[in-house]
């Protein structure tokens, strides 16, 4: 692996997204409650409170589901809320304890009369009450499927990272797709829309094919934005620009040089894709135009959330959207608290 540089520019992928962005209306009130929620479970420190709010997490639910309802809306930020307290509790565990963790919210998750007593558990089943008042039967189904998938890749990944192993790009692509839960979110696009496709539209190839590569310019995206706090923090095993590095024994700019590449060509196959989509008829067929508008609207709103907020790029999130240059922050010293899991488990 070539040495690696203390600062590098990003892709810009901006450049590479035709889709026009927007916000959600409700944002300032929905959001407002879904915070209080999601506080009132008191699972967080002070010090990962504070990660939490800089996150600005329903700032990006507002840019992904621009288009949702107010209670639809409000259950999607309810939803990212709940995968921040996973990955936060998972995020430094052995594979033994995350999937611990991981079980608690696939059980409370599937099954109403679920419960260990424990804090994730009635975050899980208060989300899972607000779901379902509004899920159609086939997207309820596929929600579960994917948030099951999720789970088990997490768990995955802390075994990877337990063992300190950096998977191939092949296999980690495979499981990228399921551990950032962007499935999972994209799932959450006919909720939010009110539709309920039939399996058959899911599963034709080429509804697949832009399903994914609209998943894989997400994941993508969020591991070249993110390479600098993981390696601060240590844990950038799971990540792309890691994974290039390793395997193809690329500099940091090289690798970030071709996710911008790789990128452009996830978007033309996306965009081909959905160009020639077969016909189910004229009311499966709008829905399934909404169902590309919404994924659109993941594309170019998680872009404009990576530098709106200080989730990825801290204070200087405004100046590194103008420049694209990231300097590399030092190693994050440690910092013990025993209380950062609280009694979530």
């Amino acid at each position: 692996m070539s040495p690696i540089s203390r600062r590098f520019v990003l892709p810009d992928l901006k450049s590479q997204c035709p889709f026009k962005g927007s916000t959600n209306p409700y944002y300032v009130d929905a959001s407002a409650e879904s915070r209080a929620w999601i506080n009132s479970f008191d699972v967080f420190t002070d010090r990962k409170r504070a990660f939490f709010v800089q996150g600005h997490n329903e700032l990006l639910v507002s840019h992904t589901y621009s288009y949702a309802g107010y209670e639809q809306f409000r259950t999607a930020c309810d939803f990212v809320n709940l995968l921040f307290v996973i990955d936060e509790l998972s995020d430094d565990m052995n594979g033994a304890d995350a999937h611990v963790i991981l079980n608690t919210f696939r059980s409370a998750l599937q099954d109403a009369d679920w419960d260990d007593g424990s804090i994730l558990a009635r975050i899980t089943k208060d989300f899972r009450k607000r779901f379902l008042r509004l899920a159609g039967p086939n997207a309820t189904k596929r929600f579960y499927e994917q948030c099951v998938a999720y789970t088990y890749a997490v768990g995955k990944e802390a075994e990877l990272r337990e063992q300190d192993i950096v998977l191939d790009t092949n296999s980690y692509i495979q499981l990228r797709r399921h551990n950032s839960a962007v499935l999972c979110c994209f799932a959450l696009i006919e909720y939010a829309q009110g539709t309920d496709l039939p399996d058959e539209v899911f599963n034709h190839p080429i509804f697949k094919q832009a399903w994914l590569n609209a998943c894989d310019l997400v994941c993508w995206a969020n591991d070249v934005y993110s390479y600098d706090m993981e390696q601060a923090k240590g844990h950038h095993g799971n990540n792309v620009v890691t994974v290039l590095m390793k395997e193809y024994q690329f500099s940091l700019q090289s690798a970030s040089d071709f996710i911008g590449e790789y990128s452009q060509g996830l978007m033309d196959n996306f965009l081909a894709a959905k160009a020639t989509m077969p016909s189910w008829g004229p009311t499966i067929d709008s829905q399934v135009l909404r169902i590309m508008q919404g994924l659109e609207s993941w594309l170019v709103g998680n872009v404009n959330w990576s530098f709106e907020s200080q989730r990825y790029f801290g204070v200087k999130h405004l100046e590194i959207k103008e420049t694209l240059v990231v300097n590399l922050r030092p190693k994050e010293i440690p910092f013990a608290d025993e209380s950062d899991v609280s009694d979530a488990e």
